[in-house]
């Protein structure tokens, strides 16, 4: 089994609280492209985000993650099951799954391994979906200030897997049928806080606490105070997402 690289769990609560979720519509039309209904796999399900959103179109949901902490953070849902399991060894039955979906989680997988498994539990033109976001956009002052930030203060810190997010997963080899796909992105309003609490889930962010010993993120802060000085309003935000989907074949 490939090492499970885990950059997250010491920030599980945070990440449950402060992560985007996806857009309803989006998940709606993957469970239409389903060949069934029946079973989904959420791998790398994180707090379940994705997972509970399948629950709406699914008669069962399977969402594992590789870690525990990630896991404990997780909305429960009774169509939802949590398992505790890595990307390249889920404990399906081959054959089973009719949707496979890997939200934000992708780059971190031993990605071969995990290709295989989903070949193993997908169901004759079964579809696997995966997909990303890239960095928050809310207006192009705000913008400035993120992205030097994201480049400039913390960049060093991010792992070489990061440059897969920033491309939108198009770096990642995809061996199924690809699928074409509408441009989708989560919105939702926020406010000062809540941005910083979302940069504050980065794996830079809590690389660079551990190299320096300091929380970059009131440098942060400080540096968004001219630009949003209220910190109460609340702005639009809005995550690009690329997806990329595929069928199984039918004879493979």
């Amino acid at each position: 089994m490939a090492e499970f690289i885990d950059l997250f769990s010491s920030r599980a609560a945070s990440y449950a609280r402060f992560r985007p979720t996806y857009p309803a519509a989006m998940i709606e039309s993957l469970a239409r492209l389903s060949p069934e209904r029946r079973l989904a796999w959420d791998c790398g399900t994180g707090n379940g985000q994705a997972a509970v959103l399948l629950a709406a179109h699914f008669e069962r949901v399977v969402a594992s993650d590789a870690s525990s902490k990630q896991l404990a953070q997780a909305t429960p849902h009774p169509y939802v099951e949590y398992r505790e399991a890595s990307a390249e060894s889920s404990g399906l039955a081959s054959g089973s799954v009719d949707l496979v979906t890997v939200a934000q989680a992708l780059h971190w997988f031993p990605i071969e391994a995990f290709y295989a498994e989903v070949q193993r539990v997908l169901v004759p033109n079964g579809l696997l979906a995966v997909w990303t976001y890239s960095l928050v956009r809310i207006t192009p002052e705000i913008d400035a200030v993120v992205d030097h930030f994201y480049h400039a203060r913390v960049g060093r810190y991010w792992l070489p897997e990061r440059a897969h997010v920033d491309a939108g997963y198009r770096t990642l080899p995809f061996p199924f049928p690809e699928l074409s796909s509408e441009p989708w992105a989560s919105e939702v309003h926020l406010d000062r806080d809540a941005l910083l609490g979302y940069v504050s889930t980065w794996s830079a962010v809590s690389r660079c606490y551990a190299a320096e010993g300091v929380d970059p993120v009131p440098e942060l802060e400080a540096a968004l105070e001219p630009v949003w000085p209220d910190a109460s309003v609340r702005l639009p935000a809005r995550w690009p997402i690329g997806l990329r989907a595929g069928r199984r074949p039918a004879d493979a």
